[in-house]
């Protein structure tokens, strides 16, 4: 598997860059996970939006969806323009009946539902679910292709189910909108401690540190996360690669 940030602002994304969004690459299959402001223009940095086949999203904050409209209008042009001529699935949970329905566009976008209880079969992707805390249903993901594992924390307030949730991943990609010292749980959100502490205990192979705040030295939190978790600690930043 090979991941590429495409975007990693908590909240709206910093100038030139991107809020949440995350490129999943296997055996030639794109998975584009979550698709927030500004999200469509760095993704042509990589591939084509055309080129995308399929979205799976963990909560329907703007930060994560945003660009799903303008990823629409995308396809829909390059279906005129005879580049685009597949229905593209958008996978979402249907806690809230509206926003999922506006996955579904014409005939370039469809919306599919998950069962956040059981894993589903994306590409070569199988992915189970874990519920957050977060101020709306929003779902962690645990993503296995290859005999590797990710895991995105997606949005949320420490919670112990993370670490068995997490547990021997090779990359862990945790939210962390705040430093060690801010307390982020009625926000829905983690500190940079959260993050090493479920990374240590669950024994991953590497954290990379997302969902950043716009605010004071980011190389902090790599500091305060490498206080509890011994392995490997990263920044998320545009354009990163990672090889899993």
């Amino acid at each position: 598997m090979e991941l590429t940030i495409v975007g990693h602002w908590g909240g709206y994304p910093k100038q030139n860059e991107a809020s949440t969004g995350y490129l999943l690459t296997h055996e030639g299959y794109h998975l584009l996970i979550d698709c927030g402001s500004a999200v469509l223009s760095q993704l042509q940095n990589y591939i084509q939006p055309e080129m995308v086949d399929a979205v799976i999203i963990s909560h329907y904050h703007p930060d994560h969806i945003a660009d799903i409209g303008v990823l629409q209008h995308a396809l829909l042009i390059n279906k005129f323009l005879g580049k685009n001529n597949r229905n593209l699935s958008i996978y979402g949970h249907t806690e809230d009946d509206q926003a999922f329905r506006g996955l579904s566009f014409r005939d370039v976008t469809k919306g599919e539902a998950y069962d956040p209880s059981q894993s589903i079969k994306i590409g070569p992707f199988t992915i189970k679910f874990l519920k957050t805390i977060h101020p709306v249903p929003c779902y962690a993901m645990c993503i296995e292709a290859g005999g590797k594992k990710l895991v995105y924390t997606a949005d949320s307030s420490f919670q112990e189910s993370f670490i068995p949730f997490s547990e021997k991943a090779d990359v862990l990609l945790c939210e962390c909108n705040f430093y060690g010292e801010m307390d982020g749980s009625s926000a829905g959100h983690m500190n940079s401690r959260d993050a090493g502490n479920i990374a240590e205990k669950a024994d991953v192979s590497k954290l990379i540190l997302t969902h950043l705040p716009q605010f004071g030295d980011l190389t902090q939190l790599v500091d305060e996360a490498s206080e509890i978790f011994s392995g490997e600690v990263m920044l998320a930043a545009a354009g990163l690669k990672i090889t899993i």
